[in-house]
């Protein structure tokens, strides 16, 4: 085996071995999201890992949709989850939709109930959860169990025509009542559902369940690796039994994987949906959202986001990532390419008194430390300038090396200026600072060598543009578990009475109105640059000509790095 195709984790050893062994001679894979909401970080870890296996192997992936659950689908999903896939670099082979199928699933469903493997049943939905038993009693027969052939395949017929109301029945498959594994106990395939599809309309009043239409999907489009998250290992002998008792010849095999969780997030498209649907957040792409619109949105890369995933690896068994490395892949990538501006977010004013009247400076600033390529531009110094609120203090601690009464600062890439008396309102707020300049102490002149502790960032009042920044905290004041199970694919679980909404943070947007640079008002939209010594931001579609909006991406701080020197 060649270095490249040598296996790096578990599940491209069971490949090898099926390779091996003659199982199969190809890979093939899907990708397979239910369209009922934007893709998330945690389906970014299954779509990188689904693609990636097929592009190792030289094999294929699929993109399926499987739109079987029309209550919350829209079309407007679908061409975002593609948008993503694109976004992230990956192409796939074929295009399908579930819907595409139904045909195909009725009358396979017809053909289990012909073998008897099949039937109709009448309960109601609170008497089969009773009937269903519990982990440690088995199950009890539904009298509807042992109809006929020709009487289950009448009424079915009769479903699909719409003849009977909503939840009125169900169509079962005739397994086990007393499985140890409570799913093999004659779960449901398919329920009556008058919804309007978003591709077929009102043709459809049935619709398969996923745990029925999933594994079909597969086998049909000859899928070989099934691959998919670990709370659907308990799945996996009702997704054999489907493929089996339908009569496919080369079942596919599934793997599955830990799926991705992480500290402060919320990581259930049930709980997502909700922040939308409430106002929580100003929609799907909203920055404070995990999904990958809103990460593109707020300015990660892609090539951030796959080297996060990479680093968590794929592994057996479920654990939390700290944010803190997601933020830190996003430094390591910005700090390398994005171009350095200045901007203040909490201005306040600076007048310097012995400035001469009238004469405008022009200083020469780099755009990277790294990169003189990406060469200079310039800005304008006069006698009133704006530095940052924060960089500010009547009444200092020892440590505090930024300016105030009677000391120093050197503002960067200029002049060295001394704060001389503090303006207050009438409030007693401080409202301006007037300052004397060392004219001597220009950066790159002959007196610039005079050291002073602290270094400012500053803007003119020639050069300062007004610029709305909005700056974002975890979605979440502290970690929980979740309270829904579900991943990249599948249909979500009922989830306990606990409220997530309690645990929101209420202070995970704040929206200030700063000052910036020309160059950064005049930037195109998702425009991502290092406003120095405060972080990295990214213009926001909402800007507009006379006000630009910057999402704050990450802060320079890295608690992640320091913590694991």
């Amino acid at each position: 085996m060649s270095e490249e195709r040598r296996a790096a984790n578990f599940i491209e050893e069971f490949i090898d071995e099926d390779l091996a062994s003659g199982r199969y001679d190809h890979v093939r894979t899907r990708f397979p999201p239910e369209p009922n909401g934007f893709l998330h970080i945690g389906h970014a870890k299954a779509l990188c890992i689904d693609f990636g296996i097929a592009e190792k192997y030289g094999g294929k992936c699929n993109l399926r949709f499987d739109d079987t659950n029309p209550t919350k689908e829209d079309a407007v999903f679908v061409e975002n989850i593609q948008n993503d896939i694109e976004w992230l670099g990956f192409s796939w082979d074929e295009l399908h939709f579930a819907s595409d199928f139904f045909e195909k699933l009725y009358e396979i469903a017809c053909g289990l109930i012909r073998k008897g493997v099949a039937y109709v049943d009448d309960q109601t939905s609170e008497e089969m959860r009773k009937n269903r038993g519990t982990l440690t009693r088995p199950g009890v027969n539904s009298p509807y169990r042992d109809r006929s052939v020709e009487e289950n395949l009448d009424l079915f017929e009769r479903m699909r025509k719409g003849e009977f109301p909503d939840g009125s029945r169900v169509l079962r498959a005739k397994i086990d009542m007393a499985s140890p594994n409570v799913l093999m106990r004659d779960p449901t395939l398919y329920r009556i559902l008058r919804c309007h599809h978003h591709r077929t309309g009102d043709d459809w009043c049935i619709y398969p369940m996923y745990d029925f239409q999933h594994p079909l999907q597969d086998a049909i489009e000859g899928i070989t690796h099934s691959l998919c998250s670990l709370e659907y290992e308990i799945h996996r002998p009702l997704y054999d039994w489907v493929v089996r008792e339908a009569g496919f010849e080369h079942p596919p095999r599934q793997i599955e994987f830990a799926r991705l969780n992480l500290t402060r997030t919320v990581m259930s498209k049930r709980h997502l949906r909700r922040f939308v649907e409430e106002g929580v957040v100003a929609g799907w792409d909203d920055p404070r959202m995990p999904t990958l619109a809103a990460m593109r949105r707020r300015g990660y890369s892609a090539a951030a986001v796959k080297d996060f995933l990479g680093r968590v690896g794929v592994a057996k068994a479920d654990s939390t990532v700290d944010l803190a490395l997601l933020e830190h892949c996003v430094r390591e990538d910005l700090g390398s390419r994005a171009p350095r501006a200045m901007a203040v977010l909490r201005p306040l004013k600076v007048t310097l008194s012995n400035w001469p009247e009238g004469f405008v400076d022009e200083i020469a600033m780099e755009n990277h430390p790294d990169h003189p390529e990406m060469g200079t531009r310039t800005l304008h110094m006069g006698n009133v300038l704006y530095i940052d609120r924060e960089d500010f203090m009547e009444d200092p601690p020892k440590k505090f090396f930024r300016l105030a009464p009677g000391r120093e600062v050197r503002l960067k890439g200029a002049y060295i200026i001394r704060c001389e008396e503090v303006v207050h309102d009438e409030s007693g707020e401080v409202a301006e600072l007037i300052c004397s300049v060392d004219m001597d102490s220009r950066s790159g002149s002959e007196g610039a060598n005079r050291k002073v502790k602290g270094t400012l960032h500053w803007l003119s009042a020639q050069d300062a543009r007004p610029c709305e920044m909005r700056l974002y905290e975890p979605i979440l004041l502290e970690d929980a578990p979740e309270e829904a199970v579900e991943e990249e694919e599948g249909e979500e679980t009922e989830a306990p009475a606990a409220d997530f909404m309690a645990r929101v943070n209420p202070d995970s947007l704040t929206v200030i109105q700063g000052l910036c640079e020309p160059c950064v008002a005049k930037a195109e939209k998702g425009k991502v640059f290092q406003f120095l010594r405060t972080g990295y931001f990214c213009k926001d579609p909402d800007s507009t000509e006379a006000t630009p909006v910057y999402n704050r991406t990450v802060s320079l701080k890295d608690s992640w790095a320091k913590a694991n020197k």
